[in-house]
């Protein structure tokens, strides 16, 4: 089985990638989160820090893109080729309303037509190969039957299906019926993307489909960074593994933030996810949300691993 990371925006940026591939690895690929093209065809600082091939050491990185302009795409495309990259990812598929309202992402599934044309170009004059995450479409599950018709046309690297609509966001259940429907029909391998947050969850997938032979999660490795390696049949994370893990995280976001509110910002942010590892760890999740300084945080941080287990 194959497994990938999702690019989440603003959580899997290179730092995070680096401390999950260093701690834990487990993954075949590691999704960037999306660079979105600009008028005047510049990345932003983010984006060529997420991008640089030194930030992304030993691992096999594919950048994705959100627009809905075929320029902006190919020029995007152009510049990646140029890092050495050799697979570019087209978002169909964040359900963000500011992302949506532009037509880009899951929104681009409301025009089939113009999605069509727009696939017709970048696949007829992309330097690297196109792979797709996609949704169902907007408000229903069947609007899919005429995407995948789209899709079919071209030549595309993989399709990742997130089997939910728009309007689902990451709410009610994957539709798992709609994405049978799509592995069979798909010209071209298939990767499945939605609630796969621990083993359990691995194994019903597959059970079901033994057929599929890659999946990306997201949200369950924040859960537990560890969990690619468990879902092939590694160990958990033990806890001296998740200090090293949040220690290259504070190092990382220290050095390229400033200010101590938008550091704690993001290792608050974090710990809403690792917390629940840990046995008794409300009281210091408490502290933790509450700290307005670093050195504070620091030494809570310091009580909460001398003092916490890992849950059994």
């Amino acid at each position: 089985m194959k497994i990938y990371l999702a690019p989440l925006e603003g959580i899997t940026g290179w730092i995070f990638r680096s401390a999950v591939y260093e701690c834990f690895g487990g993954f075949d690929k590691y999704f960037v989160p999306f660079i979105r093209p600009n008028q005047m065809g510049h990345l932003s600082a983010r984006e060529k820090k997420d991008i640089l091939p030194e930030h992304n050491t030993g691992m096999q990185a594919v950048p994705q893109i959100l627009t809905n302009r075929t320029d902006d795409f190919l020029r995007t495309a152009e510049k990646l080729k140029d890092y050495g990259y050799e697979e570019v990812n087209l978002n169909l598929g964040c359900p963000s309303k500011t992302v949506v309202t532009k037509g880009r992402g899951a929104g681009f599934l409301a025009d089939p037509d113009s999605l069509d044309r727009f696939l017709g170009e970048i696949f007829d004059k992309c330097p690297i190969r196109i792979s797709l995450k996609t949704r169902l479409g907007m408000e229903e599950g069947s609007e899919f039957v005429t995407l995948m018709e789209i899709y079919n046309k071209y030549p595309v690297k993989e399709l990742i299906i997130h089997p939910r609509v728009q309007k689902d966001f990451y709410k009610n259940r994957p539709d798992l019926e709609a994405f049978a429907v799509a592995a069979e029909v798909s010209r071209g391998p298939v990767c499945y993307n939605g609630d796969i947050f621990s083993v359990e969850d691995y194994e019903r997938f597959t059970e079901r489909f033994p057929g599929i032979d890659r999946i990306m999660t997201g949200r369950g490795v924040l859960k537990d960074p560890s969990l690619a390696r468990r879902l092939r049949g590694g160990r958990g994370a033990d806890k001296a593994e998740l200090r090293r893990f949040h220690d290259l995280l504070y190092a990382g976001y220290c050095e390229e933030m400033s200010g101590d509110r938008t550091i704690l910002y993001k290792m608050k942010e974090l710990w809403t996810y690792l917390a629940p590892l840990f046995a008794d760890s409300k009281k210091y999740a408490k502290k933790i949300k509450k700290a307005e300084k670093c050195v504070v945080y620091e030494q809570i941080i310091e009580e909460f691993f001398s003092e916490t287990e890992i849950q059994p």
